[in-house]
């Protein structure tokens, strides 16, 4: 009943935009673009913060006026000794309608390393502000943040994951040395045809989507492949898709394996999207670890 409701509901709005570009193609666009980049959940409040992150220490960055939050978990000596250095420092970056609590099982795992732990709520997410969310947005926040503490391992997962991408491509960053990419999607396009099919929006609007992704980004949403940009990346990777991911096909994935040159490819079954799983857990602590 749920799915027919949200069909019926999606159609309708397709259907609204489709009528209001033939009277204002410029609204259409503009209420199309903020249909696609505001997410509907993954916001927390303050006062009921999840148990994840209540044990985490608080920093606040800013981007552009707005701010966004970051929860640091440092590392310990004495966990540190079956490691490298507690200085050594691990990103983690979330995906769409989500925020920094999504860790809470990979936390358990990564913990016991004794390196420190970043992670940080994109645009429009958890207690960050804004109410737009992109990958190159959130690209400049992992920015902000690997300038003051250069991290050596990044994660990512979903468009986290293509956010971390672009933010390698555009900053060329050395001094991360191994990135971790969890149910990644790769081609811009894709997730935006997604979108228009499933508002059932007409090429009035698409084409006037593109052009506008090109002006607010500066680049060509055709060229917008983050498995392209990965072909010269010299990181070390890991690359974790799942058969099964109905939000991101496993193609996506396959992707990255072929194009990055110095990357280990995990393919689960099963474990869909979000990739929750301790031996997939075990098997990035010990790449962490190499």
């Amino acid at each position: 009943m749920k799915k027919i409701q949200y069909l019926i509901l999606t159609k309708s709005i397709g259907y609204y935009l489709n009528a209001l570009s033939y009277f204002n193609l410029e609204k259409a666009k503009i209420q199309a673009y903020q249909l696609f980049s505001q997410p509907r959940k993954g916001k927390i409040k303050k006062e009921k913060l999840p148990k994840t992150l209540q044990s985490a220490a608080f920093e606040t960055f800013e981007y552009h006026n707005e701010k966004f939050q970051a929860y640091i978990w440092k590392g310990t000596r004495a966990a540190a000794e079956r490691s490298e250095a507690n200085e050594d420092i691990i990103l983690l970056i979330h995906g769409w309608e989500s925020n920094a609590s999504r860790w809470k099982k990979l936390l358990n795992y990564l913990k016991p390393l004794g390196k420190t732990i970043i992670a940080i709520d994109g645009p429009a997410h958890g207690l960050s502000e804004g109410k737009e969310f992109n990958a190159p947005k959130f690209a400049e926040f992992i920015n902000i943040v690997t300038q003051k503490y250069q991290p050596k391992t990044i994660i990512g997962h979903s468009v986290g994951g293509a956010a971390v991408c672009f933010y390698l491509n555009k900053y060329k960053d050395k001094t991360i040395e191994k990135v971790i990419l969890l149910g990644a999607p790769s081609d811009f396009k894709i997730i935006a045809n997604n979108f228009v099919k499933l508002l059932s929006l007409n090429n009035r609007i698409k084409y006037k989507l593109e052009k506008y992704y090109f002006e607010k980004f500066s680049i060509d949403i055709n060229e917008f492949s983050a498995h392209k940009f990965a072909q010269n990346f010299t990181q070390k990777a890991l690359i974790a898709h799942d058969s099964e991911d109905k939000v991101v096909l496993i193609d996506e994935g396959r992707k990255y394996a072929d194009a990055w040159k110095n990357a280990i490819y995990i393919e689960t079954k099963g474990l869909g999207h979000s990739l929750h799983d301790a031996d997939l857990y075990q098997k990035i602590v010990a790449f962490i670890e190499q």
